[in-house]
C-alpha cells in the first residue's frame, strides 16, 4: 500500500531531522540491511554452536561441561533454524507464497539471487 502525499512528507521530514540530529546513526542505518542483520545473527549462532561443540569435546574434564556444551549446541541450532524460518517466511510473504521453511526452497532462492535472475512471478 503506497503512502499518501501527507505521509510521504512526514516521512521525509523525519528522515531529514534524523540526518541533522545524528548523522552518524543515520549513515549507519542506511548502510545496514536486513540481510546483513540476519547474516550477523547466523554467524553468532554458528559461533555458539562451535563453542558448545568444544565444550562437548571436553567431556573428559567434566561431564557437566559436556552437558552444558550439548545444551548450548541445541540452543544455537534452534536459534539458527528460527532465523532461517524467519528469512524464508519473509521472502515467501514478499513472493505471495506459503511461509513454510524448506531448505531446498531457500537454496533455490539464494542460487537465483547469486545468478542475478529475477524472482519468479506467479
Amino acid at each position: 500500500m503506497p503512502l499518501s502525499e501527507h505521509e510521504q512528507r512526514i516521512l521525509e521530514d523525519i528522515e531529514r531531522r534524523l540526518q541533522e540530529e545524528d548523522p552518524r546513526f543515520a549513515q549507519q542505518v542506511a548502510r545496514s540491511s536486513l540481510h546483513s542483520h540476519v547474516a550477523r545473527r547466523l554467524r553468532w549462532g554458528g559461533v555458539l554452536f562451535l563453542t558448545g561443540f568444544v565444550l562437548l569435546i571436553l567431556f573428559t574434564v567434566s561431564v557437566w561441561l559436556a552437558i552444558a556444551g550439548f545444551g548450548l549446541m541445541l540452543v544455537a541450532a534452534l536459534f539458527v533454524y528460527n532465523e532461517l524460518r524467519r528469512i524464508s517466511g519473509d521472502q515467501a510473504r514478499a513472493l505471495g507464497t506459503s511461509g513454510r521453511f524448506s531448505v531446498p526452497g531457500l537454496l533455490a532462492r539464494w542460487s537465483q539471487r547469486f545468478r542475478g535472475e529475477p524472482p519468479p512471478s506467479d
